[in-house]
């Protein structure tokens, strides 16, 4: 049945529906591949297909670790894997990219100061978080194939953890182990075994699939609706462009971002920003200033700004309000760039690239596009509304100075990570 999926009625529909009409036929081969070089070799009563979508992040910049608000989308670009369960506890993944497949001893499950930042953490890392909620977690072999690109701001590592969840969650628990459960054990993986800080939206976003308003006000307990909008359908077309610079080695400028606005919050007698009135802040400005910095006041700013924008920009989308959206777009990114200050390196003079995208995207689409820093910030992307009749254009602008396949049309994936049932 899992050979056959892909080319049947109900495969073509489910790919057209995952990654568009256009898109069919070469994800079909990528899922028959997928299936055939992790079957083709084993005799294996069972098996399971599991994908889990990208993120991208709408509004909400640097707010859910301080238990804000944020709103969120699961995209078209995806992890997927092919794989069949073991008698023992040991993983055996391939990948496209990966030398050699990795293994992982699922018989312990503390982490190891050795697979930091290895995918090797998050296997072990999710599976660690799944067991001790009660679930049941086993080993498997087989092969992951990934279409979004490493450092991309993206969210990879976030849908290679929801990725790896349902895929224990599939062969182990009878898919009863919630979205939100995963998402949840995904930070714990990243937190605690990969050693990367993060709050929960990207792995809520990949869980949960389509356009998601997500409340981080109780974060043991998150809060989220369902958005219904097409941007397509309003003349716009979402896009990210890289401009060439990973992610990757920037861990400590991450970290600070949410240390300094904790560390504001800690004046107030608070775990965090989300429940500092303005005016208080305000009231108390020139002590934060003397005790925490002038960089994390101003962080501390845009979080409050920013966490009532995350409110309003769902409620216009429901209104069907798009010019009042993409005006809230447009302060959000005007607040990452001067509050946040993660659109350039501390001390970077010679190369700025997400600021030169920025710029040149500004200039180039005037009144016909918005964009905004996306995500984490420093390096990676930027993410533009671009009118449908810019579209070709504004990519082959971006190409020419960022690289060709630089930009990238995302569209929105109504469905988050789980197994693919035929």
């Amino acid at each position: 049945m899992l050979m056959k999926f892909p080319r049947s009625r109900d495969g073509r529909k489910l790919l057209a529906r995952w990654y568009g009409e256009a898109a069919v036929a070469a994800q079909a081969i990528r899922w028959q591949a997928l299936v055939e070089s992790t079957l083709a070799d084993r005799d294996v009563p069972e098996a399971a297909v599991v994908s889990s979508p990208g993120r991208t992040e709408l509004g909400g910049n640097h707010t859910d670790h301080n238990d804000g608000r944020v709103l969120c989308a699961a995209v078209h670009l995806d992890a997927l894997a092919c794989v069949a369960p073991r008698a023992d506890m040991t993983v055996e993944l391939g990948s496209e990219g990966w030398p050699e497949p990795i293994r992982v001893d699922l018989v312990d499950l503390e982490p190891r100061p050795a697979e930091r930042g290895k995918p090797e953490a998050l296997l072990r890392g999710v599976a660690a978080a799944i067991a001790r909620r009660g679930g049941t977690v086993g080993g498997f072999s087989g092969n992951m194939s990934s279409a979004i690109p490493v450092g991309s701001g993206l969210s990879s590592s976030a849908a290679i953890e929801l990725l790896f969840g349902q895929i224990q969650n599939a062969l182990y628990n009878k898919n009863r182990i919630h979205p939100v459960e995963l998402a949840m054990a995904g930070k714990e993986a990243e937190n605690l075994h990969f050693g990367k800080p993060c709050g929960l939206m990207d792995q809520m976003a990949c869980a949960l699939g389509g356009i998601s308003a997500i409340d981080f006000g109780r974060p043991d307990k998150p809060r989220w609706s369902r958005v219904s909008f097409d941007f397509e359908k309003a003349g716009y077309v979402l896009a990210v462009v890289n401009t060439g610079c990973s992610h990757a080695d920037l861990t400590d400028d991450y970290a600070a971002i949410p240390a300094e606005m904790r560390s504001v919050a800690e004046l107030f007698g608070l775990p965090s920003l989300r429940r500092l009135p303005v005016d208080k802040f305000l009231a108390k400005s020139a002590e934060i200033r003397e005790a925490a910095g002038d960089r994390a006041l101003l962080r501390a700013l845009h979080f409050i700004e920013e966490n009532a924008r995350a409110e309003a920009m769902p409620k216009a989308l429901e209104k069907g309000k798009l010019k009042r959206y993409l005006k809230l777009v447009r302060r959000s990114g005007d607040s990452s760039w001067r509050l946040v200050q993660n659109v350039t390196l501390p001390g970077a003079v010679r190369e700025q690239p997400l600021a030169v995208a920025l710029e040149l995207t500004r200039a180039y689409l005037g009144k016909d596009g918005v964009t905004r820093v996306h995500g984490g910030g420093f390096a990676g992307t930027i993410q533009t509304y671009v009118r449908m009749d810019r579209i070709e254009g504004y990519s082959d602008f971006m190409d020419a100075r960022f690289g060709a396949g630089a930009t990238t049309i995302i569209h929105i994936r109504p469905d988050g990570a789980g197994e693919v049932l035929p």
